[in-house]
């Protein structure tokens, strides 16, 4: 079922093979229905991370050759080409500060769709520049609209986004697209991912990353002019983003990747063979080389992430980066996990992130990611975080 009829077609095409897959997916069928007869599908769902399954969808595509392209049309007059049509907006599992906004609603205005998720550091640094546009822009004619697509399970829980969108101060829509049907619609593969769209409906531009906001806040500019608007604000908007917003250092080739924790997508384990889904014990040899990482303590490693047995466990990198952040959670008990963090075997002192202190010391009280290092400048250091309690899981690392 989670193919689609894209892939399904594709195959069809490509292989000569449509009989056998149409029994293969009548099977697949069957088996769903009697799964969801059997309330098995809700508990299922919130612990897969539908990303996966997109990436394996596009890339069999992009093998056959029958990827979707963006084709351009020149519009006269304008530098912004007509990149395709806004898709519906439907499949979103809830919204939150507004009810269901349809395409037709949406006509004569313009519109900017954010593909985000909150524990991304890459969004989370964009969206102080989203706010501000949908602040600035809000009585001209601009409708801003967040697509919150789960790159994690607790990211689909409604309760966790809802807290963050509060916590965050995002008063514009946000779509709740656990499904990735939003996603799908837009052929999008990127967090953050901003769309421009004109008042009669078209895609006109797309930025995928963080940076060139001024380009970005240009062409809102100039798309609120193409509709008509008058007295449209000018200049460029300068959040002055603090913490975990706060943009980051200048390209560096030597920055640490985004590093995961679980065996799905984990790489530079140093601490032996993992044993999936089993509780075992690790160490952590020393010294680490650039980019490995390695437990020490009891852990049961999964698939997005790696929980911890029993208190006193840690967690170890050899990084390069000004910021270190790492998406922690509690144990399914919620308790509050209390953490110390060291820099090279020392307190962090002045280069503690917004979710410690000088000493070093934390709590993990929600699933998000938490800035434990914020360093004047770039360098090569030894990271290490004890969790005083047990039960944390822990998702993935950034750097910035």
């Amino acid at each position: 079922m989670l193919v689609g009829g894209r892939l399904f077609a594709a195959m069809k095409q490509s292989l000569g093979a449509g009989e056998w897959i149409r029994r293969v997916l009548g099977v697949l069928v069957l088996a769903g229905v009697v799964a969801i007869a059997l309330g098995l599908d809700t508990g299922l769902l919130t612990k897969l991370s539908l990303t996966r399954t997109t990436s394996i969808e596009q890339s069999l595509l992009e093998k056959v050759g029958l990827e979707r392209k963006t084709h351009t049309i020149a519009v006269a007059g304008s530098s912004l080409p007509v990149e395709g049509t806004m898709p519906e907006l439907t499949g979103a599992v809830e919204w939150l500060n507004s009810p269901p906004l349809s395409r037709a609603e949406l006509r004569g205005k313009v519109v900017l769709v954010d593909f985000w998720t909150y524990s991304c550091i890459n969004c989370l640094r964009a969206l102080p520049y989203t706010n501000a546009w949908a602040q600035k822009y809000k009585d001209h004619g601009l409708v801003v609209i967040g697509v919150h697509a789960p790159e994690f399970a607790f990211e689909k829980v409604p309760a966790n986004v809802r807290q963050a969108v509060k916590d965050l101060g995002v008063t514009y829509p946000v779509a709740l697209d656990n499904n990735l049907a939003i996603w799908q619609a837009f052929n999008n593969q990127y967090w953050p991912a901003h769309y421009f769209i004109d008042a009669q409906g078209r895609i006109r531009h797309h930025h995928f990353g963080e940076g060139e906001y001024d380009e970005s806040e240009r062409v809102i500019q100039q798309l609120l002019h193409e509709a008509g608007q008058a007295d449209v604000p000018g200049g460029i908007v300068d959040p002055k983003a603090q913490g975990v917003q706060a943009a980051a250092t200048p390209e560096d080739p030597a920055k640490s990747p985004e590093t995961y924790v679980g065996y799905g997508r984990g790489a530079n384990f140093a601490s032996g063979a993992p044993h999936p889904d089993k509780p075992a014990s690790y160490d952590t040899p020393y010294p680490l080389q650039p980019n490995q990482w390695g437990l020490t303590g009891r852990w049961t490693i999964g698939e997005e992430s790696s929980a911890l047995a029993s208190a006193g466990g840690k967690i170890t990198f050899r990084f390069h980066a000004r910021d270190l952040h790492l998406v922690l959670g509690p144990g399914p008990d919620k308790k509050p996990v209390r953490f110390k963090v060291t820099l090279d075997g020392q307190p962090p002192g002045d280069a503690h992130g917004m979710d410690t202190d000088a000493a070093g010391n934390g709590t993990v009280t929600g699933q998000r990611l938490y800035q434990l290092v914020r360093e004047k400048a770039p360098g090569d250091h030894t990271f290490t975080i004890q969790f005083l309690d047990p039960g944390v899981q822990a998702f993935a690392f950034t750097f910035g």
